[in-house]
């Protein structure tokens, strides 16, 4: 096995540099660059990441705690982190809960004991044992996309409370009155932040006799079913607002199986995008989280705190969202 002397003797050049081009940690020259990159590949070294982790006591790894990896928004996330991750030298480890604390628990305790540099956690719910945990052994730690109430640690997350307002307010100019909301997890801020911004819409148009909410996961299963329980009331809605991608796809299935037509007979707003292969007739009227680069700025914050470049105890940083209006919002149907 090729040794980094070997690298450094067929390179021209000291061992040191081959170890600051080969982890990119120092200046070195783009043609002393290109000799020891050639020297290794031709040599396939491959550099002793564990060894220089115990001098250096890092793992070059971070870890990425997620509640439901095959929703989209949460695989553009993690395709953010990895990428920024990877331009700094670190890989990924992806670890997915199902919107379970004991997962989540267990995931925790497994990437302490790995010694990871830090993790990014999507948390299952306000429980902060996890966080707290992983604050205790002194990892580095960054919250994406939910907020934990009491608990003094950086969050990446979106302005959900108003994208909740500007789509409820969006269907009140369309002419709607019966407007019902399709949420998440109680306990999840997510969902408490955009029926926050739903209630608000509805009071400001005077419609607080018309709130209606229905707590559920966020699923599509979950969707498909309150849809149906929302498709009783009396008076029928006329618009359903579902609190994220996968709950909007369950509700134009329940409502497509109850023969109604979006948005002839009820319009349809929801949160998240969906990628194209994923696209739903008709196409929705979104509020739309920049995912990727929340990824992004999650890793650099995450990255920054293990460098201990940054000091100070807490930041937040709240992202916008955009709200994209497409054909599944309409006026209300007419009555005879």
């Amino acid at each position: 096995m090729s040794t980094i002397q070997d690298v450094a003797k067929l390179a021209g050049v000291a061992p040191i540099t081959v170890s600051r081009v080969l982890t990119n940690s120092g200046y070195a020259s783009e043609e002393t660059r290109a000799r020891v990159e050639a020297a290794a590949t031709a040599l396939g070294y491959v550099p002793n990441t564990l060894a220089r982790g115990l001098r250096s006591k890092r793992t070059q790894t971070l870890a990425l705690v997620m509640t439901d990896i095959t929703n989209p928004f949460f695989t553009l996330i993690a395709r953010g982190v990895e990428d920024t991750a990877s331009n700094s030298g670190y890989t990924v480890i992806f670890c997915n809960t199902d919107e379970s604390e004991e997962e989540e628990e267990k995931y925790t305790n497994i990437l302490v004991q790995k010694q990871v540099d830090g993790v990014l956690l999507v948390p299952a719910s306000s429980n902060s044992k996890s966080i707290k945990f992983l604050q205790s052994n002194h990892v580095p730690m960054v919250l994406l996309d939910r907020r934990i109430p009491g608990i003094e640690a950086d969050v990446i997350r979106c302005d959900s409370e108003k994208a909740g307002h500007d789509l409820t307010r969006h269907l009140i100019e369309l002419g709607h009155r019966q407007i019902v909301t399709i949420s998440g997890p109680r306990e999840v801020s997510t969902s408490q932040d955009r029926v926050s911004g739903y209630e608000r819409a509805m009071k400001e148009a005077g419609l607080e006799d018309s709130i209606r909410v229905y707590f559920g996961s966020y699923t599509q299963a979950s969707g498909y079913e309150l849809t149906g329980q929302a498709l009783t009331l009396e008076p029928r809605p006329t618009a359903i607002f579902g609190t994220n991608n996968f709950i909007s796809i369950g509700m134009l299935k329940a409502l497509k199986d109850a023969g109604l037509g979006v948005p002839k007979d009820i319009s349809v707003v929801g949160f998240d995008d969906l990628p194209a292969a994923m696209v739903v007739d008709p196409v929705l009227t979104v509020a739309a989280q920049p995912a990727y680069e929340m990824g992004c700025q999650a890793t650099e914050l995450l990255l920054k705190r293990i460098a201990s470049i940054i000091v100070e105890s807490r930041r937040e940083i709240v992202l916008p969202t955009e709200l994209i209006i497409r054909r599944s919002s309409g006026p209300p149907p007419v009555k005879a």
